[in-house]
């Protein structure tokens, strides 16, 4: 299904019943995301795509090699399916002397992604903090930096769209030192995906 039509599934209100259907077809995959969750990625068409995001202790997660503060090259629409996920909006500041952190560009391709530092150093703070539940669904403008967080031992999942904005950027913030490097995506085998699919089936049924 496309972006447009899920975005309408979503907003009259059978998010779960799409979800449900989009997972039952037995061919979905899943990576391990660096951010901290598993993609199951279902659709792109040019600048759109539509994926579901799974939060879960249950399944081994991806490690990080900046931080879990970044911003997108497209504008997001996240719908919570179940669980809590707060938006955690940053304020990041540039400056020179006083640094904490280096802005990273990521370059996204079929073999994992591209990570490379930029010239620009930065101070951030915590800004607003949004919490959504069950049912609800939050937008976030492309080139914004925010980080999502699940609580600590919680399960969450989301079906997120996203669609490119032209002369955007997906950057993350790094280690002031660290290097250039590549981050290939670990998928998920048969029996993990089954165990994902599982997870996000029994929760909405």
């Amino acid at each position: 299904m496309s972006y447009h039509g899920v975005f309408q599934e979503v907003t009259a209100g059978r998010g779960r019943s799409w979800a449900l259907r989009a997972i039952s077809g037995g061919d979905v995959t899943a990576v391990r995301h660096p951010l901290g969750f598993v993609c199951m990625p279902l659709e792109r068409d040019g600048g759109d795509g539509v994926c579901l995001h799974l939060w879960s202790d249950t399944l081994a997660h991806a490690r990080s090699t900046t931080s879990q503060i970044h911003c997108h090259s497209w504008d997001l629409f996240s719908h919570v399916l179940y669980g809590q996920v707060r938006n955690v909006h940053a304020v990041v500041t540039d400056t020179g002397r006083d640094a904490t952190h280096r802005v990273f560009e990521v370059v996204s391709g079929a073999d994992g992604d591209r990570i490379s530092p930029t010239p620009r150093t930065v101070r951030h703070a915590i800004g607003l903090v949004e919490v959504f539940g069950a049912g609800d669904s939050y937008t976030l403008p492309a080139d914004r930096f925010h980080s999502s967080v699940v609580p600590e031992g919680g399960e969450a999942a989301t079906i997120a769209l996203g669609r490119s904005r032209p002369g955007s950027r997906d950057l993350s913030l790094g280690p002031l030192g660290a290097r250039g490097h590549h981050v290939s995506r670990e998928p998920l085998d048969a029996e993990e995906t089954a165990l994902a699919v599982g997870l996000i089936a029994a929760h909405l049924t």
